[in-house]
């Protein structure tokens, strides 16, 4: 008798555990693969930003254009430079932002909000989270969102 009264235990404990995912909870295992995924992101990240930053910032224009005479360039010549540096400054930016997101989700995993929605609270599907690693909304929350902007 008492060996069935124990599976029964085990069987509710194991339904509470259901019930706490479907409230929007990813399990250990998961939220592992998903903080592996996004340090990994993250590495690639920051490796790209160190990249435009030594390409642009720690350069003067005239030696990130090739040109190391002593000869005044053509105007031209100056006009493209600044466009690419500008564009390449504008690349890092987004970058940032992104980290900024990759490092919210990375907070949210250690408090256990990770694949919840910020907004409603359902659960964020397991294929937009692999989609979109960093997202904080359900799909119809992310919509609402952007219709407001």
């Amino acid at each position: 008798m008492p060996k069935k009264t124990q599976r029964r235990k085990v069987r509710k404990s194991s339904s509470k555990k259901k019930a706490t995912r479907s409230k929007g909870k990813l399990s250990k295992k998961e939220a592992a693969v998903f903080k592996k995924s996004l340090v990994k992101e993250k590495i690639s990240l920051l490796q790209g930003i160190n990249h435009l930053t030594n390409e642009t910032l720690k350069k003067s224009q005239r030696e990130a254009s090739g040109d190391l005479s002593g000869y005044a360039y053509h105007m031209a010549d100056m006009a493209s430079d600044v466009y690419e540096r500008d564009l390449l400054l504008k690349l890092a930016s987004g970058e940032r932002e992104l980290l900024f997101k990759i490092d919210e989700a990375l907070r949210r995993i250690e408090e256990g909000k990770y694949g919840s929605c910020a907004s409603c609270d359902k659960k964020i599907s397991k294929t937009r989270l692999r989609a979109i690693s960093h997202t904080i909304y359900c799909r119809e929350c992310q919509e609402k969102e952007e219709k407001k902007q």
